[in-house]
């Protein structure tokens, strides 16, 4: 049996019924224990979803009797998502590193499990890097194999990693190597990635190239001597904070980006502070700067892209009305666009969580999933692209949909209107929309 770290024997021996981890718990069937898994993992009960989901890491089902479209490799996903979450919840950094090291050790699992046929390794290689470094704290050498990590996805498929993150992971990886003194290794990306680089990347390429034949501080020393002669030269200023960032002085970076954001009021040094602050989780200030950004363009693309992006940072804030304000701000610039519905469907999927908070669901609550469904109709309707995606998300929702017995107990049938707002719940009644029974 495989070893998925001593947390599996702190948790086993903590429960008054221990299993065996190759079968679902308490004589369960399968389809049962899954069911309480799925359920306990949607609405973020990490360690239930943990003693109920662990089971399939080591049976491995391929599919489960009575569940339709039963993916093996999006259970390991999922318990990988529980392990992480599970370690934010830990005081103890003992337990936070063990959380986290049984997640990698499911990552590799699943390189061992699945062949290439069966999972798509760059998109694996791609998501343990991402997990790599933003457990960084966590993982001895974590920065250092997000990188190896990433380069084995731009092995696989180079034009997907430049073009991924607006060439972020690209430029994080040139900066390791200007940092890293690895000039060879650096211009070999440069060739390969600049052709299928974006505006934002390719500057930083030029940025990057220059910075690989010259000393950083010594780069950094002369600029600001420059800058000392001529204190508002955007472009010295901008130098400067690119080679801050690139050296890991990111307090500086941000520093000089305000300065040239005082200096020169445009859409894109406003989007670059917004994005220092959304990746520090400093939402209030990066809506700031993306409302700044919204007064500072024409043009209908760039406007509904950012108020979509304020309707997500709100929706992190738990600003659910605000968030669904600027999604609709976006389907007003855009209706042949699909991401700003479905971007509400997920705003009334969190209002349930959140007006669920701390209590049972109930039958009224659910009526909300119709909502839900009724936007990722629109959104597929208005935008064949995401069909895709609206499908797996349908799967997602349908399980917790009124079932027959909640439709019987309240009289509802099908195609009735149905009001989703205080009547149902005060915690609704912002929503104020109207949907059917399905």
């Amino acid at each position: 049996m495989k070893k998925y770290i001593a947390i599996i024997a702190i948790l086993i021996a903590s429960s008054s019924e221990a299993f065996s981890q190759s079968e679902p718990p308490f004589g369960m069937s399968e389809i049962q224990a899954y069911s309480i898994f799925y359920e306990n993992y949607r609405t973020g009960n990490y360690d239930m979803a943990l003693q109920f989901g662990k089971w399939m890491l080591e049976k491995k089902p391929t599919e489960i009797s009575g569940l339709n479209r039963f993916s093996l490799p999006r259970q390991f996903e999922r318990m990988i998502n529980v392990y992480a979450e599970m370690s934010k919840q830990q005081s103890d950094p003992a337990l936070r590193s063990a959380y986290i090291d049984t997640a990698l050790t499911l990552f590799d699992d699943v390189f061992e499990t699945f062949d290439e046929n069966e999972i798509d390794h760059y998109t694996w290689y791609f998501n343990r890097g991402r997990f790599h470094q933003e457990n960084q704290s966590q993982i001895r050498g974590g920065m250092d194999k997000a990188y190896e990590d990433y380069m084995r996805a731009f092995e696989l498929d180079p034009e997907r990693l430049t073009q991924a993150g607006d060439g972020y992971y690209i430029q994080i990886m040139l900066s390791n190597f200007v940092s890293q003194n690895m000039r060879e290794e650096a211009l070999e990306m440069i060739d390969i990635a600049e052709p299928m680089a974006g505006a934002s990347l390719s500057r930083s390429i030029d940025e990057i190239r220059d910075g690989l034949f010259r000393d950083p501080e010594e780069r950094i020393g002369f600029l600001e001597s420059r800058l000392e002669n001529n204190p508002d030269d955007e472009a010295i200023i901008q130098e400067i904070a690119s080679i801050h960032e690139s050296q890991g002085n990111r307090e500086l970076a941000i520093e000089y980006a305000r300065k040239l954001y005082e200096i020169s009021q445009t859409y894109e040094n406003a989007r670059r502070l917004a994005a220092y602050a959304q990746s520090d989780a400093q939402y209030s200030i990066a809506i700031r700067y993306l409302r700044d950004a919204l007064e500072l363009t024409t043009d209908n693309t760039l406007k509904r892209n950012v108020n979509l992006e304020i309707a997500e940072t709100f929706q992190n804030m738990g600003e659910l009305q605000n968030a669904r304000q600027y999604a609709r701000a976006a389907i007003q610039l855009d209706r042949s666009w699909g991401q700003p519905y479905l971007r509400i469907a997920n705003i009334y999927a969190a209002a349930v969580s959140q007006c669920t908070s701390g209590r049972q669901i109930e039958r009224d609550d659910r009526v909300v999933y119709w909502l839900v469904l009724d936007y990722l109709d629109k959104a597929r309707e208005a935008d064949p692209s995401v069909a895709n995606n609206v499908q797996r998300q349908y799967r997602t929702y349908e399980p917790v949909l009124p079932s027959s017995e909640d439709k019987f107990f309240r009289g509802w049938e099908t195609g009735d209107e149905m009001k989703i707002g205080s009547n149902i719940n005060e915690c609704y009644a912002w929503i104020d929309e109207t949907t059917r029974v399905r």
